[in-house]
């Protein structure tokens, strides 16, 4: 059986933020949602930086960083939620088919 991270005061890793909480605020989904916020802030910083036109690629749509970025987080999504129903926990799979998902729509979407 394996066993829960604990931090040093004994809380587990996946134990609630905050007790009798409206939803189950883990320490993985604060970090999942400051990823992808942070995710936001760094494409924000690039279309003002190095501003791009929209390429045309294998979809035959118009796409720009951030429609590939919506596109891969959106398919990972999926691919996540089919790893869980054929597999079941834990994702290790699901993460690296979602790395190799997210450099092929940037590559050729």
């Amino acid at each position: 059986m394996l066993s829960v991270p604990r931090t040093e005061d004994g809380m587990q890793w996946t134990q609630p933020l905050i007790d009798s909480g409206w939803m189950a605020w883990t320490f993985p989904v604060a970090l999942f949602f400051y990823g992808v916020g942070a995710l936001l802030v760094v494409f924000s910083i690039l279309a003002i930086r190095f501003p791009e036109t929209p390429r045309r690629g294998i979809l035959g749509i118009q796409t720009t960083r951030g429609d590939r970025l919506f596109l891969t987080l959106l398919g990972s999504a999926f691919i996540n939620l089919i790893w869980l129903y054929f597999f079941g926990a834990p994702l290790t799979g699901a993460l690296v088919i979602c790395l190799l998902y997210a450099a092929l729509v940037f590559r050729w979407v």
